[in-house]
Formats: C-alpha cells, structure tokens, sequence
C-alpha cells in the first residue's frame, strides 16, 4: 500500500492550519491596535485633558456595591473594577463580572474600556461599547453600583 499521496495531503493540510492560524493571530492583533488607537471613542463627552503628574484621579463611591459611599479609590497607573478579589477596586453587585471594567490613564488623558462584561458598563448614562476619555465628574455605573471620576486640581 502507498501512503505517499495520504502524507502529502496530510502534510498541506497541517500547512493549512498553520496559515490561518497566522492570520487570525494577525486580525486579532489589527483589531486591538485600532482598539488602542484611540478613535472618537464612540462617546459625545467632553474630554478630560490631564497633564501628567499634575492632577491626581479618583474613583468616589457613589452608590451600591457594598461599598460606603464616598470612599475614594486613587486610579493613578491604573485599576480595573469588578467582583473578583484580583479586581483593584473589588465590591459586590450581582450584575458586575469578576473583572468587569478599567479605568487607565494614557499620555495625558483618563480612558474607561468595558472588558467584555455581561451586563455592561455605562458612562454617564450611555453603553461603553469601546474605550473612551473620562472627563471631571463622570459617573460610571456597573449594575447597581456607582462612582464618580474626579480630578484633583492642585
């Protein structure tokens, strides 16, 4: 029996899978370089300019989430938001994914980004469908929990 014909057809076949392996890899890494980009953010609100180290940002409990409201979460490098205990900002609301949302700061601005949680995130009342530009004062809900983003001007 000659098992040349079924070699090289196995051999294309792997050959195959690995190219679309590779493209994949290559429009998954094109969607998240235009994610990063920046874009119009998909959102009307006004932007928050912050110059780099001059003003230092918060997250201020505003509501829910088994947190008292008021208490204040300093965003600075970054912090992601959620139900998991690996969340930097960890509360309870039965609508919140494990690691639900972050808020990032980049160059000289503030951005929220939804992490593919189930219920969404909202951003003074409209649906995060992809990152956009915190600005003073925002409310960010996740369910039935609240934060206001705040800018400490010296």
């Amino acid at each position: 029996m000659d098992y040349e014909p079924i070699s090289v057809a196995l051999k294309f076949g792997f050959l195959a899978v690995l190219y679309l392996f590779l493209l994949w890899i290559a429009a998954s890494a094109r969607k998240d370089l235009r994610r990063n980009r920046g874009g119009d953010g998909g959102s009307d609100a006004t932007i928050a300019s912050v110059p780099s180290g001059s003003y230092d940002a918060w997250l201020v409990v505003v509501k829910g989430g088994g947190l008292e409201a008021g208490t204040r979460f300093d965003v600075f490098g970054g912090v992601t938001l959620g139900r998991s205990g690996e969340a930097d900002v960890s509360f309870t609301d039965r609508y919140a994914s494990g690691l639900h949302a972050r808020l990032y700061p980049r160059g000289d601005r503030y951005f929220l980004e939804d992490m593919n949680s189930t219920n969404g995130t909202l951003l003074d009342g409209g649906a995060v469908t992809s990152e956009v530009e915190m600005r003073d004062g925002s409310m960010i809900e996740i369910g039935d929990t609240a934060f206001r983003f705040e800018l400490d001007r010296p």
